[in-house]
């Protein structure tokens, strides 16, 4: 049974998905203060975290701030606005997905077997290597290691280099990538992927203006350059 930690300062809601999350089977802690989300995090230890934006004590944005560094789970945030910027800003500090108000139980229930689903395979996969020259990944550690320094990345990060790395020279398409890595169709305007190839890029020293280590075939997907990590 999975565990998650709801955290929802609007204590109706909140009961309501509580709710319906434990009929479906997992083990639904509430938490209303962003404030307190690590500690409570920290004596859970969720599979998972569902975190509302607008929370009193320290927002989602804070929260995640304050927890990436260290928690490895999955994090799917709610948010109420319809536009781009919340979306985007809770996948730069390290959401895997985002799900907008007024929440719909199923598709939530979905979003969030979804993201279970890629995190237990993760864990099981079986021990690999892949290295590029200076560029090595470890799929049982999910390390990244470039010229001999760690590379901190998500789990979500390192889903997609893996990827990425596994079809090196070959173009990813972006239907594929939401498939495996987001677990649903692309509907031809979600960013999650365009924000975190943006992440890989940037940590990887790849340039953000004329990238030449994954590169964009526009209107197909992303590409891998074996040869571009001396």
């Amino acid at each position: 049974m999975a565990k998650i930690l709801l955290v929802e300062d609007d204590i109706r809601l909140a009961s309501l998905v509580q709710s319906f999350l434990t009929q479906h089977g997992f083990v639904v802690q509430l938490q209303s203060q962003g404030d307190a989300v690590a500690e409570h995090c920290r004596q859970f230890q969720p599979d998972l975290i569902v975190l509302d934006l607008m929370l009193p004590g320290l927002d989602g944005f804070g929260v995640c701030r304050q927890i990436r560094p260290w928690y490895k789970g999955p994090v799917l945030i709610l948010t109420a606005k319809q536009g781009d910027i919340d979306q985007v800003l809770g996948l730069e500090l390290g959401a895997d997905d985002y799900v907008i108000k007024p929440v719909e139980p199923r598709v939530l229930v979905a979003r969030i077997n979804a993201l279970l689903r890629r995190s237990q395979s993760s864990h099981k996969s079986e021990q690999q290597e892949l290295q590029f020259d200076r560029l090595l990944l470890k799929q049982r550690s999910r390390e990244t290691w470039y010229d001999n320094e760690r590379v901190d990345l998500t789990s979500y990060e390192f889903d997609l280099l893996w990827m990425l790395a596994k079809h090196a020279g070959q173009t990813v398409k972006r239907e594929a990538i939401h498939q495996q890595i987001i677990g649903r169709e692309y509907d031809g305007l979600d960013r999650t992927v365009d924000v975190r190839i943006s992440h890989l890029r940037r940590k990887l020293g790849d340039n953000a203006e004329t990238p030449f280590r994954i590169k964009t075939v526009w209107g197909k997907g992303y590409l891998f350059v074996a040869d571009a990590w001396l």
